[in-house]
């Protein structure tokens, strides 16, 4: 049960709000939003990042935050932490459903409609169903599409592919309800295969721990509801027992959607459903077992003196030259004691940029794009405001990255077909598939 509903932008401008109970005072609002912006003068967090839960004046606030829009919700007795989160998460996912695109702009040409979704999900505190198809039924507003060519670029990472046709992301920020001119709806059906890795390197290149956490995401625009089947590995397996000869997939656990039906997954790994409306995934999935990185990152710092030192950083792309990586970002804390970097970038390099993040004595390498194969390399030069103490390793490091790989999965979880089971002439819809490959911790030691 809660008392409020808020959504905030980035600024802390309140862009929908709902009281349902008069429990809370007014200006919550702005006491969250102050809460959250200046967290780390009131707390011992190095990070500074507000926790996802915490109580203010015996108010306890739950959020979350999508597409750079705060999803807030208050309430003064003890509830689950886990289920409104989980709630928080679902409405943001009903709104992008059903307005097509989740940002500021889109709730602000539509707030008619989302007023009238929120008065049918929540009911006096109490969640009714968070259901795409079920609302269906409930909400008469049409949504006012917002011009995605206003929208920022997306990158290569937003292609969808089937066979060698390519196709934008753009074409999944339709809304639920809309239609193509002439009142048609167009068949489409896309899916995603998202991957975050964690992958932890010691100070010689070995892999310590790895892990992927995956997901096949579903966005489907059929009529009629029909059945789909979606056919995975054959030789996948789901824990360590289940073995399926050299080189085959191993997941440690797997988890489905509601509307899949599993008859002939253990036969021949197929996937049965009827997809609801709007976004859903249709399986989670965890893999511990031995993968090849993307990446190879490694940095040496040395000393070059009472004041100086040195740092040498490389990254090396292990996967196909024919597949390209973006908006890669590599970060090194620095010595407390660092006062100035000098960059040195290796000769004909094109789209980095580097900066020395002198708050938090932080290296910021970022590159644009890195072709498969490749090699990359980073000179910094530190000079420091007091004479070194101890072991210079001990006070730098670790290295992170985080990048974004289209059209790359690491695990080799495929989706092998999509297909309508009964094939008929109205259901012969665009079916599109995009693997995106995504850092979630991706660390090496010095």
């Amino acid at each position: 049960m809660i008392s409020q509903f808020f959504v905030l932008s980035q600024r802390g401008d309140n862009i929908v709000f709902r009281d349902y109970r008069g429990e809370v005072q007014k200006g919550s609002a702005e006491t969250f939003f102050r809460k959250v912006k200046f967290w780390k003068e009131h707390s011992e967090d190095e990070e500074g990042d507000a926790p996802p839960v915490f109580n203010v004046d015996g108010v306890n606030y739950f959020h979350v935050k999508v597409a750079g829009l705060h999803f807030v919700a208050t309430t003064r007795i003890n509830v689950s932490p886990s289920l409104v989160l989980q709630l928080l998460q679902r409405i943001a996912r009903l709104i992008k459903d059903y307005l097509g695109v989740l940002n500021e702009d889109s709730f602000r040409k539509n707030f008619v409609l989302v007023y009238e979704l929120l008065d049918e999900v929540i009911d006096f505190g109490y969640v009714q169903t968070t259901s795409t198809e079920v609302l269906k039924s409930y909400v008469f507003n049409e949504p006012i599409a917002v011009d995605t060519a206003q929208m920022p670029p997306l990158g290569p990472a937003s292609i969808f592919m089937q066979g060698n046709k390519r196709m934008p992301a753009t074409a999944i920020t339709k809304s639920v309800l809309a239609n193509e001119p002439g009142g048609r709806k167009r068949e489409e059906i896309f899916v995603d295969v998202i991957e975050k890795i964690s992958v932890t390197f010691n100070s010689s290149g070995l892999i310590l721990t790895s892990e992927i956490d995956g997901t096949i995401q579903m966005k489907s625009y059929l009529t009629g509801n029909p059945e789909i089947r979606l056919a995975l590995n054959e030789d996948l397996g789901i824990g360590t027992s289940d073995y399926r000869g050299s080189g085959a997939v191993i997941l440690d656990d797997c988890n489905f959607h509601e509307s899949v039906h599993l008859d002939s997954f253990d036969v021949d790994r197929t996937l049965s459903l009827v997809p609801p409306d709007g976004e859903f995934p249709v399986m989670n999935y965890r893999m511990t077992q031995q993968f090849k990185p993307p990446f190879r990152i490694n940095a040496l710092i040395e000393e070059a003196g009472p004041l100086k030192a040195e740092v040498t950083i490389k990254v090396r792309a292990d996967f196909n030259s024919s597949i390209n990586a973006n908006t890669i970002l590599i970060q090194m804390p620095l010595p407390t004691y660092t006062a100035r970097v000098n960059f040195e970038l290796e000769a004909g390099a094109v789209g980095n940029t580097t900066d020395f993040k002198e708050a938090n004595k932080r290296l910021e390498w970022g590159l644009k794009k890195i072709v498969g194969g490749s090699e990359h390399t980073l000179r910094a030069k530190l000079t420091f405001a007091q004479e070194l103490h101890g072991n210079i390793m001990k006070e730098a490091g670790p290295l992170s990255m985080t990048f974004t790989i289209p059209m790359y999965n690491a695990s080799r979880l495929q989706v092998k077909y999509l297909q309508i089971a009964k094939k008929s002439k109205a259901h012969n819809p665009y079916r599109w598939v995009r693997y995106v490959t995504q850092a979630n911790s991706y660390v090496a030691r010095l």
